[in-house]
């Protein structure tokens, strides 16, 4: 645990987030205008001076900030340095083959875990259903014209990128300039198949047949 902690550290010091969202703080820059401060959630660990006082260590005299969350000092700061990565992160505990039942409760009770024992292959497939959970990824399925769905090499995407442009451009980034419509088949569509343009968004295990320009 205390390598766990120095790591957490380290990596803190050098911009990286681990299991935290980006804070809710919209920040501008501008030219001139002076310092506009505005809330949307009351956030009483950063007052007004002390928000002018960090806008002065960064020798910025002009911009608006839009507070939506109980924002901290260090929340600003990440914000307007705007060089923070935000990065899901699981601990994996190995050899729990060889820990008391009493040791594992105790290990329970640290967020963002799984234990699991490689040499035996315990809890392996939990491990994956975490790892596809945290990363919050989606299979979509190729289906050629006049061929039955590819069902053994699923295009992988996260969730929050599966328009069907994401879809053509993890597939080859020139297809989209050739694309007339998809078909898809699956959770995202009300019929199957369905007629479907470029912004339509995927959901896990559709399947999709790309129609190319003549």
């Amino acid at each position: 645990m205390v390598h766990k902690k120095i790591i957490e550290r380290e990596l803190e010091g050098f911009g990286i987030r681990l299991n935290k969202q980006p804070p809710q703080i919209e920040f501008k820059k501008r030219d001139k205008g002076g310092i506009t401060i505005s809330r949307t959630q009351d956030a009483p660990r950063l007052d007004d001076e002390t928000i002018k006082a960090i806008l002065r260590e960064y020798k910025i005299n002009n911009c608006d900030i839009n507070l939506k969350c109980d924002a901290t000092d260090e929340d600003l700061i990440d914000i307007i340095e705007g060089n923070r990565k935000y990065i899901p992160c699981l601990y994996v505990m190995n050899k729990i083959d060889d820990i008391t039942l009493e040791e594992l409760n105790v290990l329970d009770k640290i967020p963002h875990y799984v234990p699991i024992s490689a040499f035996l292959e315990w809890n392996l497939d939990e491990l994956v259903e975490r790892i596809w959970d945290y990363l919050d990824l989606i299979r979509i399925y190729t289906k050629p014209k006049g061929l039955e769905p590819d069902y053994n090499a699923p295009v992988i995407v996260q969730r929050k990128f599966s328009t069907i442009t994401d879809f053509c451009n993890k597939l080859h980034k020139s297809m989209i300039k050739d694309f007339r419509y998809a078909l898809v088949w699956g959770a995202s569509v009300k019929y199957n198949p369905q007629k479907v343009g470029k912004d339509h968004q995927l959901l896990d295990e559709d399947i999709v047949q790309i129609v190319k320009k003549i």
